[in-house]
């Protein structure tokens, strides 16, 4: 089956010469979630920008759909929900006019129950009178999204989307994100909550100064690059790692009370038991053992860290 996205070498260099994206190829499937991740200034809503026809591609091409989002950009676009960084509402219009203004927008005709079922969708019936005014935050988010949902589009990108948003209405709004995807919405997420990222996605695509360092399943993702951390909390305070430890990997702890050994789980040979036994031998007295598997923040960080010492 065809992507319902396909960029393939993607380019944007403005005006004064910077260039944003670097020839980016990405592939996005339908029905999944892809987290789009990378730090202020990595390109990824200009990547979102030139996809959705919000701004001009200097070489390369998307389609969506099968649609070319130049020459065919009606057709592309009307497959597109968004939902952007900033909140552009009118504060004094109420929350059902709004959403139903947006599906006008795209030439659909008026359809009172689609509009009731993605409001009450997204927990607004009960406020679809309110001015948008007279909401919180959370809720103006969340008529953001509905706004984008009017027309019925098959992709959803969600830029930044619980910004500014407590915890509580962080984890309702990933509840609706989940109800999205079950209902068959591709979505593309922005996030720099890697949580996000790690409870909703299916492929997580790094990107860094212009250019994507990698796409893959985020569960293949954390498996390949994830390692586990084992820590062993000494009753004592060393100056320096034992004879017995040295060349194996293990380090001293900040305050040398501690001896940190990473490992990968996937290799045959872990190398804990050495460790154990060098441990041992060095006479040293365990207070306590414990290990930490990486997570998504610690592998996405490595891989900028690791591009920022290649460019050095």
């Amino acid at each position: 089956m065809a992507p319902i996205i396909s960029i393939k070498g993607l380019e944007k260099t403005y005006d004064n010469g910077f260039q944003a994206l670097k020839s980016v190829d990405l592939d996005i499937e339908e029905g999944e979630v892809l987290a789009l991740l990378g730090p202020n200034g990595a390109g990824k809503t200009t990547l979102i920008s030139i996809v959705t026809g919000m701004a001009n591609k200097t070489a390369g091409s998307v389609t969506v759909g099968g649609y070319d989002s130049v020459r065919d950009f009606r057709q592309a676009r009307e497959l597109i929900g968004l939902v952007p960084q900033e909140m552009n509402i009118e504060v004094f219009e109420k929350v059902i006019a709004t959403v139903r203004f947006s599906r006008g927008l795209f030439g659909k005709p008026r359809d009172d129950a689609k509009i009731e079922e993605v409001l009450k969708s997204l927990t607004l019936w009960d406020k679809r009178d309110n001015k948008l005014r007279e909401l919180s935050g959370g809720m103006k988010r969340r008529v953001m999204i509905a706004k984008a949902l009017s027309h019925e589009p098959r992709i959803l990108f969600l830029d930044e989307p619980t910004a500014g948003v407590d915890v509580e209405l962080r984890k309702e709004m990933w509840e609706v994100m989940k109800a999205l995807k079950a209902a068959g919405v591709t979505i593309i997420l922005t996030t720099h909550y890697i949580e996000e990222a790690e409870m909703m996605a299916d492929r997580v695509a790094v990107i860094s100064k212009g250019e994507i360092l990698l796409v893959k399943e985020k569960d293949e993702l954390m498996k390949s690059l994830g390692k586990k951390v084992l820590t062993i909390e000494l009753d004592q305070t060393l100056t320096e790692v034992p004879p017995d430890l040295a060349g194996q990997g293990v380090e001293l702890g900040e305050d040398g009370k501690s001896l940190i050994y990473s490992y990968d789980t996937a290799a045959p040979q872990t190398g804990i038991t050495d460790i154990l036994a060098g441990v041992r031998a060095s006479g040293l007295k365990l207070s306590d053992i414990s290990t930490h598997q990486s997570s998504l923040e610690d592998i996405f960080v490595g891989l900028v860290h690791d591009q920022k010492e290649d460019a050095a």
